[in-house]
């Protein structure tokens, strides 16, 4: 059987991550969509105690208005979410393509992981209007975490049934 198959995964995954990579701000920017779409004024009391700093730049309903304070975590729920995606599919071709021992399938794919998180952030710094953020790196790792967790515990449920 072809084992190059099961990379076509990961490799679609890293382009579309790519593309997302490659569009300015602008392109992206869900705030029209929040804002024109909901009434987001009721939640305003509950968030408006909230505030930190993030890329040197203060996150709070009061900087960036309702919309602009849920898109913040709605992006960087991203980051989290689509590295964990990375990290499962690299996983799942290691293990259809090698004979490596679980452990070592789930560290190479956590590492691939972060690797090509860091190399994302570095293509972004050349998109227009985009700027690379070490921060974004440690979500898109915390996502890869999140995924070895996951395939970990699976794995262990597994064994513990049969």
């Amino acid at each position: 059987m072809k084992k190059w198959k099961y990379w076509l995964l990961p490799i679609l995954w890293m382009g579309v991550i790519f593309h997302s990579s490659s569009q300015p701000y602008q392109e992206q920017n869900m705030k029209p969509f929040l804002s024109e779409r909901f009434d987001l004024t009721f939640i305003t009391p509950f968030l408006d105690g909230i505030s930190f700093v993030y890329h040197q730049e203060e996150v709070s309903v009061a900087t960036l208005g309702a919309a602009g304070f849920i898109e913040f975590f709605i992006r960087k729920g991203a980051h989290v979410t689509v590295f964990m995606i990375l990290a499962v599919l690299f996983y799942y071709a290691f293990t259809k393509t090698t004979a490596f021992k679980r452990s070592l399938s789930v560290t190479l794919a956590w590492v691939c992981t972060v690797l090509y998180a860091i190399t994302d952030e570095w293509h972004q710094g050349l998109t227009p209007n985009r700027t690379p953020y070490a921060g974004d790196v440690v979500l898109d790792a915390v996502g890869a975490s999140f995924a070895v967790i996951a395939i970990v515990l699976l794995s262990t449920i597994r064994r513990q049934r049969r």
